[in-house]
């Protein structure tokens, strides 16, 4: 009956949301911008996602006669085809003959020589709402080298998909890394607008010349809307499931355990050929998200999440850390299950999750110990935010 009551709530939040306005993305809203554009020499920060409707933002900026002078792209580079962690290279755009900026390749920050010709920069690219989501980590770092380097900032904000809720550990210092650039629990709930606006006011950024920060917002949305992306952001988010699963499943990375990569499924299945327990079996094979997949060929034996309705995941507003504890609970092989590298720390964002995973502690008593850090995070969160809760 619950289900019934929730799934009933959220078709008429859906039906009442379509009924008031559609979100109108920041990039959509080009009279509010292209003036601070006009007679500019300007970079833009963009990949596949960076579109006005079905027109990707560079063709349309070109069209409209400005004058881009580079692109920048983040991880899954220009296109989003490239896989995760796949080193991206720079290289020319076919139609355009514009040079395009790998800062998933050799550098993860723009230098001198690619920022010395700018008058502006443009970020325009959809995140998802987590923080180990590396678009977020790019923008903190191109909008530092701007910063530094005196160069207006203009970001053209768009709805989070998982901006409904906060939760999660709020990184520790020592575990800072492009996986964690800031001091953010791991649903941080704000567009990349308001994390913009954040970096900046909370001196989280290094500034050593006057700078502009412009965000400019999106119309028709709050932090509760129900926003399901028009395009996939990365390969292996392929729908709203996927997007809304991964923060939670997203932590299963810094384990052996395989998250569905090279299945059609990613973020929607997980599995290890070792694990005897769950509800399906699946075999990862290489594909354009994942070219050489963990357990390529291996039957993987584990739980199936592609049934959850959609609905029931968006409402659920929490990190689910059952699928951890219950996957570390009946793995034959614990010595092992954590790697080695300390890849899960950084996800996590500190080393107590592993060790309370390892000591037997409830989902509950976990929730509990971030307490404190995510109301101190509230209060600063509260101070930036664009739209209403």
């Amino acid at each position: 009956m619950y289900a019934k009551k929730t799934c009933l709530l959220f078709c008429v939040m859906m039906v009442a949301s379509s009924l008031w306005a559609q979100v109108i993305t920041g990039a959509e809203r080009t009279s509010a911008y292209l003036p601070m554009l006009e007679g500019k020499r300007v970079g833009l920060l963009i990949n596949h996602s960076s579109r006005i409707g079905q027109v990707h933002l560079l063709d349309s900026l070109l069209a409209l006669r400005v004058n881009v002078q580079r692109i920048f792209t983040p991880e899954h580079g220009f296109r989003g085809n490239d896989g995760a962690g796949d080193v991206v290279q720079d290289s020319f755009d076919e139609q355009t003959g514009l040079k395009i900026v790998s800062l998933y390749g050799k550098k993860l920050k723009p230098d001198q020589y690619d920022l010395a010709d700018l008058d502006v920069m443009v970020f325009d690219v959809q995140d998802v709402g987590a923080r180990f989501y590396t678009y977020i980590s790019t923008m903190y770092i191109v909008l530092e080298a701007c910063a530094q380097a005196g160069i207006p900032f203009i970001v053209l904000d768009r709805p989070n998909p998982n901006g409904h809720y906060v939760d999660g550990p709020v990184i520790e210092r020592r575990e800072l890394s492009f996986v964690g650039v800031a001091r953010l629990p791991i649903v941080h709930g704000c567009t990349v607008g308001e994390l913009a606006n954040m970096f900046v006011g909370e001196s989280w950024i290094t500034c050593n010349a006057p700078f502009t920060l412009n965000v400019i917002r999106c119309e028709n949305y709050t932090h509760q809307s129900f926003y399901d992306l028009p395009v996939k952001p990365s390969p292996n988010l392929p729908n709203a499931r996927a997007v809304l699963l991964y923060p939670s499943l997203c932590l299963f990375e810094g384990t052996v355990i395989s998250v569905g990569r090279g299945t059609d499924w990613p973020f929607q299945r997980i599995g290890h050929p070792d694990y005897t327990w769950g509800n399906t079996i699946f075999t990862p094979r290489p594909n354009d998200g994942a070219r050489n997949p963990p357990y390529n060929g291996q039957s993987c034996n584990g739980y199936d999440y592609r049934k959850l309705p959609v609905d029931s995941l968006f409402t659920l507003k929490k990190l689910d850390l059952e699928p951890l504890i219950t996957f570390y609970r009946h793995f034959p092989d614990k010595k092992h299950f954590f790697l080695r590298n300390g890849y899960f720390d950084m996800l996590a964002g500190t080393d107590q999750l592993r060790k309370q995973i390892r000591h037997g502690h409830t989902a509950e008593e976990i929730r509990q110990t971030w307490a404190a850090d995510l109301e101190a995070y509230h209060a600063i969160r509260n101070k930036y935010l664009l739209y209403a809760e």
